[in-house]
């Protein structure tokens, strides 16, 4: 039987909590890139695009992640495509991850005083200009706490994709687990790795939020 310190198991446990981070990292700024682009169709004028997006969110919002991780998985491959674990992770949360990003912009957004959408109007701004100079910047300062805690639900989400093969920090502390019967140790080091990702994220987007409070007051 092979012998494991408790580093041994650190630093096993570091090699996959990178994946995670990588994962999480991939999944925000894609998802967020898409929730961009939906939150602009689910606020157009045109209301096709309105439909589309409003589709897309409550499709994506009322399945199961583990359910889009199947599809996705093991869906492309009946077409003959091998698809790595890493890559069907990374595609499944980045559109489960865009539906809720966009939401939580579109709250945002809705938000903003109407005054500041016909101000605007009065200036002859085209909806775009509307939404880069006046309404954006502002619904930016409100988004700031929601968005970083979903983003902390990615980090923790990273966890389902495990079940498709993809070895990331829980997946890892189950196999070393296996390996080592010291369960209690493993993840209470996981929970910890969890923990040290998660919580800088929290105290910054409290810092990001009195920043912007100073700065709107002023």
């Amino acid at each position: 039987m092979i012998s494991f310190t408790t580093w041994d198991i650190v630093r096993n446990l570091m090699l996959a909590w990178r994946w995670t981070i990588v994962l999480s990292l991939v999944t925000f700024v894609l998802g967020g890139t898409l929730g961009l682009i939906i939150l602009f169709m689910r606020t157009s004028r045109q209301n096709w695009l309105r439909q589309i997006a409003r589709l897309y969110i409550e499709l994506f919002q009322g399945t199961p992640l583990l359910m889009q991780l199947f599809l996705v998985f093991f869906g492309i491959a009946l077409f003959g495509v091998e698809v790595p674990a890493w890559l069907a992770a990374g595609l499944a949360l980045t559109l489960w991850s865009a539906s809720y990003l966009a939401e939580i912009w579109r709250g945002c957004v809705e938000a903003i005083p109407k005054g500041q959408w016909e101000a605007s109007s009065v200036l002859a701004m085209n909806y775009f200009q509307q939404m880069r100079h006046i309404v954006l910047p502002q619904a930016f300062r409100i988004a700031i706490a929601p968005t970083v805690g979903f983003g902390v639900q990615i980090i923790k989400s990273t966890a389902v994709t495990s079940i498709i093969g993809f070895i990331e920090l829980s997946k890892a502390g189950s196999v070393i687990t296996n390996a080592t019967f010291r369960p209690f140790t493993v993840f209470a080091i996981v929970g910890l790795f969890y923990f040290v990702l998660c919580w800088p994220l929290s105290k910054y987007s409290q810092s990001l939020e009195r920043k912007y409070n100073a700065a709107h007051r002023h």
